[in-house]
């Protein structure tokens, strides 16, 4: 089949390898690397593809947020992700969409019916300060508006420090800022090297035709939420697509109908897959992925893990809360992607102090092909390259380290 959009389908029934290679082209596997050295063109074609870069805080190797560009970019300069996060024209801007995530400052007023609801919706430690101590509340968003962009330690030294055990041992000015945040009263201006947030009012942060932008309704969020998701998944079932934004199952169904009904997508069946999937009309079905990454634990290509097992045959847990004794594949474990599979999995550190990229482990998957040491190796040079260090180290075990022990020699 030639690659094109939805109507290379010549039935509604697709392989495991036609899906597999369409979820790829999706996010952005299947597009060449720009030539030279990547620019802001380059990261607004990827998040055009992927709709939003998930946060996390665990540095162990890299802030999470930088890997999903690496992945699909190569080297880039770091700053285009600050910048674009950080300064005008701002492309990017925090909220919680799947968990803490950069988001396309375009998406934002469809987020709006989640911060409406922030009184009954935010979790514990946030919401029981609203409730408890609305005077704080009050008092904190007006330091914002006043003297923002402001961490929570800023406003901590003007505020009695009050802490118990809610959450991560936050402070009460910290749980007001959340719910703050939250509700949408205040945004994220940017982040520091300590990597805290920023607070500010969103007049000062977000563009001013967004600011503007009317409310949408319920259901128009939900379909403008499912449509990016689709878009980002190429072929998808409702749960992919509910996981996505962390919707709930009720609109995300009535918003998959109505795009189904309008024509944006397409059911069809996946061979294996009980699950009927949904297929976006622009879906590209390319004749193969010719792509090398390490993929980070948080990228969206394994967002789902039941979909990252149907279409890789890869089972994928991120075993960073698990004790150490019991993990299987290590603490910060990124899968391997060469071709169209995911053909191992290496857990990576950063020793930052002595230049060296450390592999902890390395393990292969069953079926792996005999170039995948030689292509994991280079990939983890030029990783160790991007990052800043010096050498690439094996320094653990696994069925891989050995060989690839030796292939880095060559480098």
């Amino acid at each position: 089949m030639a690659g094109g959009r939805i109507g290379f389908v010549d039935s509604q029934v697709l392989s495991v390898a036609q899906a597999r290679r369409i979820g790829l082209a999706a996010q952005g596997f299947s597009d060449p690397r720009p030539k030279g050295v990547p620019d802001m063109r380059a990261l607004s074609r990827v998040l055009s593809r992927i709709g939003l870069i998930q946060i996390d805080s665990v540095n162990v190797l890299s802030r999470t947020q930088y890997l999903p560009l690496y992945s699909r970019l190569g080297p880039y300069p770091r700053d285009l992700l600050d910048r674009a996060a950080g300064k005008a024209p701002r492309r990017l801007v925090e909220y919680w969409a799947h968990e803490a995530s950069l988001i396309p400052v375009e998406t934002h007023p469809l987020m709006r019916w989640r911060m409406a609801r922030a009184a009954s919706e935010a979790w514990g430690g946030p919401r029981s300060i609203a409730t408890q101590r609305p005077d704080l509340v009050k008092q904190v968003l007006g330091d914002v508006r006043d003297h923002g962009p402001l961490t929570a330690r800023q406003i901590d030294d003007d505020v009695e420090r009050e802490r118990n055990n809610w959450g991560w041992n936050w402070s009460d000015v910290k749980q007001a800022l959340e719910f703050l945040f939250f509700a949408g009263e205040i945004t994220v201006a940017r982040r520091n090297q300590q990597f805290e947030r920023l607070y500010d009012i969103p007049e000062r942060v977000l563009p001013s035709a967004v600011l503007a932008t009317p409310t949408p309704t319920l259901e128009e969020a939900h379909r403008g939420l499912v449509s990016i998701a689709a878009r980002a998944h190429g072929v998808a079932t409702a749960q992919c697509l509910k996981d996505y934004f962390r919707t709930a199952p009720a609109p995300t169904a009535q918003a998959i109908r109505e795009l189904v009904e309008e024509g944006e997508l397409l059911p069809v069946t996946i061979n294996g897959w009980k699950r009927t999937a949904y297929l976006h009309r622009d879906a590209r079905l390319p004749r193969r992925v010719n792509a090398r990454a390490l993929v980070s634990p948080f990228d969206s290509l394994v967002f789902e893990r039941t979909r990252t097992e149907v279409l890789f045959d890869f089972h994928y847990r991120i075993e960073i809360y698990v004790p150490a004794e019991k993990r299987i594949h290590g603490y910060y474990v990124l899968p391997f992607l060469l071709g169209d599979r995911l053909v191992g999995r290496v857990d990576l550190k950063a020793d930052r102090t002595a230049g060296v990229l450390l592999v902890q482990a390395a393990h292969s998957e069953p079926g792996a092909p005999p170039e995948t040491v030689e292509e994991l190796a280079a990939e983890l040079v030029q990783l160790a390259g991007w990052l800043g260090l010096d050498q690439v180290r094996v320094a653990g075990g696994g069925d891989l380290s050995p060989a690839l022990s030796d292939a880095l020699r060559g480098f």
